[in-house]
């Protein structure tokens, strides 16, 4: 007997081993990995609302991959297969007076600044997560606690 007592841990032990079925039978880890992949699907539609068309290549080039489980961390990969897709969101410099003829123009401006299309979708998304994930995490939790 310690100072404090007898301590009785049948309960503990018994919530110890509902929540260890629960999660070695794969089941939740199922449900986390839809429930992550949903949020990326809306950072991937996010993305392509905001993105810039002007032949609709950018727009069409977006991929997600994933969700990836490392340790503790689940992450998804969204990706924009256009290598000018950088220059778009973050701007870029130019040659003023050289004819493109992809547009039948003289370039004007030495710098073409950003649109930041990414990262107001990124924003965006950020502030969705708690809609996306909050009932699917509540409703594990309940059942962790039954």
């Amino acid at each position: 007997m310690s100072a404090f007592g007898d301590f009785d841990n049948a309960e503990f032990e018994a919530f110890a081993q509902r929540v260890n079925s629960q999660v070695s039978g794969g089941q939740l880890k199922s449900e986390v990995k839809n429930s992550v992949r949903n949020v990326g699907e809306t950072y991937k539609r996010n993305a392509e609302s905001r993105t810039p068309v002007q032949s609709g290549e950018l727009r069409r080039s977006w991929q997600l991959k994933g969700p990836f489980f490392a340790g503790s961390d689940i992450t998804v990969e969204l990706r924009n297969s256009k290598n000018y897709a950088s220059f778009v969101e973050n701007g870029h410099i130019q040659t003023p007076g050289r004819y493109v003829p992809a547009i039948g123009k003289k370039l004007k401006a030495s710098w073409v600044p950003g649109q930041h299309f990414l990262q107001k979708a990124t924003d965006e998304t950020r502030g969705q997560v708690p809609q996306l994930l909050t009932p699917v995490m509540d409703d594990i939790l309940r059942r962790l606690m039954d």
